[in-house]
Order: structure tokens, then C-alpha cells, then sequence
């Protein structure tokens, strides 16, 4: 049902009168009935009562305007809803990302709710070889990953530089190295993420580069579990320097270069190349861009 004949009908019932409901509504007379008369066709109940020297409305009448106050209140909760959502203040901002690439959005999202409290914020868990096709299939909005996307239908910003560390255990034999070879490596427990990555790879092809064994023995799927153990002195590993910067500072964890191992990490906020974000989202990265 069209709410212009609801709008029509509560003018005149207000009005008590046709003509008097033209003027207020800019329309001729007849065209005022005839959108009556339609709308008692399409509800097959007569609304109004023409018989009296004054319109009175039928009881079905009566239930319509009731119903026409209610649509003039929704109808007015709409629209302060959409100025809401225009000014950020409402809404609904989704974010993808995976376990520790959620790590980098911590302080913006910290800053993004003091801005606009009543946007509910969700980081959606996801694999981040996934994240660009769930932003192409309209599944999230943004999303963060550590590599740049090939799709020319995604645009992709770099938030943060970091880079993959080598630590362990103080405890370690290697903790008061500082700087080692990649040579020195090959006797060493690898605690691995399972999780594919360009990173991954690129560890492996230069261990297998300097002919230097990679001995893999444990893999875990998340970060965390990885730097328990390597705080346990169960393994060492390669971590994002971001991922493990408190654990070194507090000494739970020793950082050790590897002269051979230079690997910076970047880190990137994905948006679609050719669809809108919505006012939540669109609020969200002008505030990474700045900060």
C-alpha cells in the first residue's frame, strides 16, 4: 500500500472536508476524492460517511487514521534514524580480519567509539586470503590483511608497516646473541602458525635459499598459543613484531635478528573499488587514514 492515499484520507478526515483537504495538499478536488475512493477499493471498506450535512468517518475509517498516526510517527522515526546514520552517531560498522591482524585495529577502534558511541562495532573473525572476496560478495564492508590484493575491484591502504621478528625464550640459548645466521637455525624447534601466508612462504623459500633445515615440529593456530610456548622455551618462532612488542618490553620474550631475515610486513585496510561505504564505515577509515 502506497502511504500517499493514507496522507490524502488524513488530511480530510482533519479537515473534515474535501476541498478545504485540496488546499492544504496543493491538489484539486477530484483528485483528492479519487485517491479516497481508491484507497476504500483497495481496503474494500468504506471510510467515509458522505451521507451527513458533516464528513464522519465509518468505524474502519476510524481504525485507518489511528493507523495513519502511527505511520506519520514511524515514518518520522525513519527519517531521524537516516540523519543519525548520516552524522555517524548510529549504525553499524563490520570489519574482517584475522586473529592477528584484529591486533592493529585495537587503538582505532578505541578512538572510533569515543567519536560515535552508538555505532556497534563488529571485527569479524575471517581468513585473510578470504577477506577480498567477501568484500567483492558484499559480506563485509572493510576488511585488514597483510597483503596487497590483486583484484582491481578492491583499494587497499597501508595502515601500519611492521615487520616478522625472531624470538625466544630468555632462557634460550641464543637469548644473549642479539644477531645470528640464518646457519644457526637449522638444529632449532620452529613453533609454526598453520595458517598459509605470503610470510610463511617467504621463510621457507629463503631457509631452503641458504640450504638450512626448517624444522617445523609444532604448528598451533593462533598467535597466542605460539608465544606461550615459545615463552615456555618449547620452540622459537617468526611473529609479527607488533604481536609480541609487550613481551619483549617485559621481558617474557627475547628478540634476536637474523642477518639474513628482513621481512617487512605491511598491513592494509581493504574497501570495494566501485560500491559506496556505508556512513559507519566510510567515518571508520577516514579515521585510520588520519591516525
Amino acid at each position: 500500500m502506497e502511504l500517499y492515499p493514507l496522507k490524502v484520507f488524513q488530511m480530510v478526515a482533519t479537515e473534515k472536508s474535501f476541498s478545504r483537504a485540496a488546499e492544504k495538499l496543493l491538489r484539486t478536488q477530484p483528485a483528492v476524492s479519487l485517491a479516497i475512493q481508491r484507497l476504500e477499493s483497495e481496503l474494500n471498506e468504506k471510510l467515509i460517511d458522505r451521507s451527513g450535512k458533516e464528513l464522519m468517518l465509518t468505524d474502519a475509517g476510524q481504525i485507518v487514521l489511528d493507523f495513519t498516526h502511527r505511520f506519520e510517527n514511524l515514518e518520522s522515526e525513519l527519517a531521524n534514524a537516516l540523519a543519525e546514520l548520516r552524522d555517524n552517531s548510529a549504525g553499524r560498522l563490520i570489519v574482517g580480519a584475522n586473529e592477528s591482524t584484529t591486533l592493529y585495529l585495537l587503538r582505532h577502534i578505541e578512538e572510533y567509539r569515543k567519536r560515535y558511541p552508538k555505532v556497534k562495532v563488529q571485527v569479524r573473525r575471517s581468513l585473510s586470503s578470504k577477506i577480498p572476496s567477501q568484500i567483492l560478495d558484499g559480506d563485509l564492508e572493510l576488511g585488514l590483511i597483510s597483503y596487497e590484493p590483486s583484484d582491481n575491484r578492491l583499494n587497499s591502504t597501508v595502515i601500519y608497516r611492521d615487520r616478522l621478528t625472531f624470538v625466544c625464550a630468555p632462557q634460550h640459548r641464543l637469548a644473549e646473541a642479539g644477531e645470528v645466521s640464518i646457519g644457526d637455525l637449522g638444529s632449532e624447534v620452529f613453533i609454526a602458525h598453520n595458517v598459509i601466508s605470503p610470510y610463511r612462504t617467504l621463510v621457507l623459500r629463503e631457509f631452503q635459499r641458504c640450504k638450512v633445515p626448517l624444522n617445523m615440529d609444532v604448528e598451533m593456530p593462533t598467535v597466542e598459543a605460539i608465544r606461550m610456548l615459545v615463552a615456555r622455551n618449547e620452540g622459537v618462532a617468526f611473529l609479527p613484531k607488533f604481536c609480541v612488542d609487550q613481551d619483549i618490553q617485559d621481558g617474557v620474550l627475547r628478540e634476536i635478528r637474523v642477518r639474513e631475515l628482513n621481512v617487512d610486513r605491511e598491513i592494509r585496510l581493504v574497501t570495494p573499488a566501485r560500491r559506496a561505504l556505508s556512513h559507519a564505515a566510510k567515518a571508520f577509515f577516514d579515521l585510520v587514514k588520519q591516525q
